[in-house]
C-alpha cells in the first residue's frame, strides 16, 4: 500500500508526529521496532522552560511554544476518545523549585535568578505567575517535605510534568482513532530513487512506499546517515532515573526539584517520585543501570531531599537520549535527498520539545508551511 508518510521510530517523537499526520487526513505508517531503552521511556517529563537557563535563547523561545502545545494537543487526545483519567495521570500542572544548598550554589541560583526575570519581563504578554524566591521554610512546608535545609529557594509557580511512558500510550490510543497504521517492521532502510526517497524495506525484505519519510528513531536516526550521505550528529547519552514509593504520602500536591548537578525530583500522584538523572555522554547504546549511576542518583536525591531515606524502590529506568553537540533538535529536511525529514536529536528535553517538533516537521513533510522556520534546526548546520 502506498503512504503519504512513513514515520520510523515510536517514541513520543514518532508517535506524536503520526498522530499529527493523521490529524491533516494523510495516509500514514508508523514504524516502530520499539528499542530497549528509548529515551522517552525513561524521562523525567519537566516542562518549564521559563526558569530553565542552561541553554541559549533559540532553545528557550523555542521550547515556551512547545510546552505551550501540549494543551492542544491534550484537548485534541480527549476530543479522540482518549480517557480524561489516562490523560490527567500523563501531564498535569505542578509548581517547580530550584533549590541551593550551601552558599555557592545560592550565588549560581542569583544568576540563574537574574536571566529568568529578564527573559519573564521581555515575554509578552507576560505569564500570568512569575518566577519568584520564596524561603527555605516555605518551600519546606507549602511544597515540599521532605527538602533538606536550603540556603535560597526560586520558585515557579506554574510549571508542567508530563509521563513519557503514559503520553505515548495515550497518542498510540490516538493513532487508533486517526486510523493511522502502526507496525513493529524494523525498517532498516531507505528506498531511494533519483535523488528521492520512494518509502523503506524492513529487515525481512518488505517494502512500503511513501513520498515522504520522516526519521524520529531517537539516538539510532543514524542508522540512517550512509545511506544519505548525510551524518546525522545524534550520539546515545545515557541517563538513569529511579522511581521511589512513598506509601500514604499527597505527593501530587508536590513541586518538581531541581538541584545544582543536573539532578532532579518530579512527584507524582499515588505517593511516586521520580529521581534522577545521571547524563552519560559516551555511554554507546548499553541501555542498563550501573553500580556507580544508580550510586549518583541515590546520593543526589538524598541531598537535596533527606526525607526520601526510607522510600522504597520501585523502578530503576535507563534511557538513552539522542544528544547533539550544541543541545538543539535536528529537525526538517535533509539536504540531498527530496522527502527524507528528521526529527530526532532533543537530548535531555525530547519529553519537553518532542511533540511540538513532531507537528512541526510533519507540516513540513506534507507541504504545508509550519508555524517555526525549522532553518536553525536543520542537520545542514553541521555539513557547513
Amino acid at each position: 500500500m502506498d503512504f503519504d508518510l512513513i514515520v520510523v521510530g515510536g517514541g513520543i517523537v514518532g508517535a506524536a508526529a503520526a498522530y499529527r499526520a493523521g490529524q491533516l487526513g494523510a495516509r500514514t505508517l508508523l514504524c516502530d521496532r520499539r528499542d530497549a531503552g528509548r529515551a522517552t521511556d525513561a524521562g523525567a517529563g519537566i516542562l518549564a522552560p521559563e526558569s530553565s537557563t542552561r541553554d541559549g535563547r533559540l532553545w528557550y523561545d523555542f521550547a515556551l511554544d512547545a510546552v505551550g502545545y501540549y494543551s492542544a494537543l491534550i484537548e485534541d487526545l480527549a476530543a479522540d476518545c482518549v480517557p480524561g483519567e489516562e490523560l490527567s495521570q500523563a501531564y498535569g500542572l505542578c509548581a517547580k523549585m530550584i533549590v541551593a544548598l550551601n552558599d555557592v550554589e545560592a550565588a549560581s541560583l542569583a544568576e540563574i535568578e537574574r536571566t529568568v526575570y529578564t527573559r519573564q519581563e521581555e515575554r509578552r504578554p507576560p505569564p500570568e505567575e512569575s518566577v519568584q524566591r520564596i524561603s527555605p521554610n516555605e518551600a519546606r512546608n507549602a511544597y515540599y517535605p521532605l527538602l533538606a535545609d536550603a540556603s535560597a529557594v526560586l520558585l515557579q509557580p506554574a510549571a508542567r510534568r508530563v509521563d513519557g511512558r503514559l503520553m505515548t500510550a495515550a497518542l498510540e490510543r490516538g493513532l487508533r482513532a486517526r486510523r493511522v497504521e502502526t507496525s513493529e517492521v524494523d525498517a532498516s532502510a531507505l528506498l531511494l530513487e533519483d535523488g528521492r526517497v520512494r518509502g523503506v524495506r524492513s529487515s525481512c525484505g518488505d517494502e512500503y512506499t511513501s513520498e515522504a519519510v520522516l526519521i524520529a528513531g531517537g539516538a539510532w536516526s543514524t542508522d540512517f546517515g550512509a545511506q544519505l550521505d548525510v551524518e546525522i550528529p545524534v550520539a546515545p547519552q545515557r541517563g538513569q532515573i529511579i522511581h521511589l514509593q512513598l506509601p500514604g504520602q499527597d505527593t501530587g500536591a508536590w513541586s518538581i526539584v531541581m538541584g545544582f548537578s543536573d539532578h532532579y525530583q518530579v512527584p507524582w500522584p499515588g505517593g511516586r517520585v521520580a529521581v534522577g538523572a545521571t547524563r552519560e555522554t559516551g555511554s554507546g547504546y548499553a541501555a542498563y543501570a550501573t553500580v556507580s549511576g544508580v550510586g549518583e542518583v541515590l546520593r543526589e536525591a538524598l541531598r537535596l531531599a533527606p526525607g526520601l531515606r526510607d522510600a522504597a524502590i520501585d523502578d530503576i529506568r535507563v534511557g538513552l537520549r539522542p544528544y547533539t553537540s550544541d543541545h538543539l533538535p535536528l529537525l526538517g529536511a535533509v539536504p540531498g535527498v527530496n522527502g527524507v525529514f528528521l526529527a530526532t536529536g532533543h537530548g535531555p528535553t525530547g519529553l519537553t520539545l518532542g511533540p511540538f517538533s513532531a507537528k512541526l516537521v510533519v507540516e513540513q513533510a506534507l507541504g504545508l508551511t509550519p508555524a517555526w522556520d525549522l532553518t536553525p534546526f536543520s542537520v545542514s548546520r553541521f555539513l557547513r
